[in-house]
């Protein structure tokens, strides 16, 4: 256990970190642009081979690697913390932008959230797959694809949520909807080898 913290918690602290630059665009932009300019956090993460949840989910061994799966989304949560204060302080006008991504996932509730974080969960594993294999347009495209879909990325919204005001941030809703979306996002990283047959 000590090996593994060792070795994927700083990764995932930086996977979270380049998502949060991805979330930082989106925030700025927002729109088609914001969508497309965000796939550069989730290029970099693939490029350097940084540990993201949604990156790794969906290629966990099946009767292991939990301890694992739980380092790399703690810390991912830890560099998403991070970035969030320095944007709350650097760059104030994120947090409304932020609250209002944030009041949005509320208005749903937590399982309409489950189920578009099952989309974005499918839609990242297949990107990976591809980059796996040195095919980048797929990340590239999938990226902007669960954005405009208003799919959930359970990653990203950490950063949005603990960016957003902080009276909206500490409703104990909050909890439950994201919780909702990381579930949600490992259910759709482990669609596919769950339903289509073994090769």
């Amino acid at each position: 256990m000590k090996e593994l913290f060792r070795t994927h918690f700083p990764l995932a602290i930086l996977a979270g970190l380049c998502i949060s630059i991805g979330g930082t665009v989106y925030l700025r932009v927002g729109g088609v642009a914001g969508a497309v300019l965000f796939a550069f956090g989730l290029t970099t993460v693939v490029y350097y081979g940084l540990k993201l949840y949604t990156g790794t989910a969906g290629f966990i061994r099946r009767h292991g690697d939990w301890s694992m799966l739980t380092i790399v989304l703690l810390g991912n949560i830890v560099g998403c913390l991070f970035s969030a204060l320095a944007i709350r302080y650097a760059s104030p006008d994120c947090i409304e932008p932020a609250g209002a991504i944030l009041a949005g996932r509320l208005s749903k509730g937590w399982l309409a959230c489950f189920l578009l974080a099952i989309g974005c969960g499918f839609i990242m594993t297949t990107a990976v797959e591809f980059a796996r294999k040195g095919k980048m347009l797929p990340l590239l495209l999938g990226v902007p694809a669960f954005i405009l879909c208003g799919f959930a990325h359970s990653i990203a919204d950490a950063f949005y949520f603990l960016t957003a005001p902080v009276e909206d941030l500490l409703q104990p809703m909050v909890l439950v909807v994201y919780v909702a979306e990381v579930l949600g996002n490992f259910v759709g990283c482990n669609l596919y080898r769950w339903v289509a047959p073994s090769k």
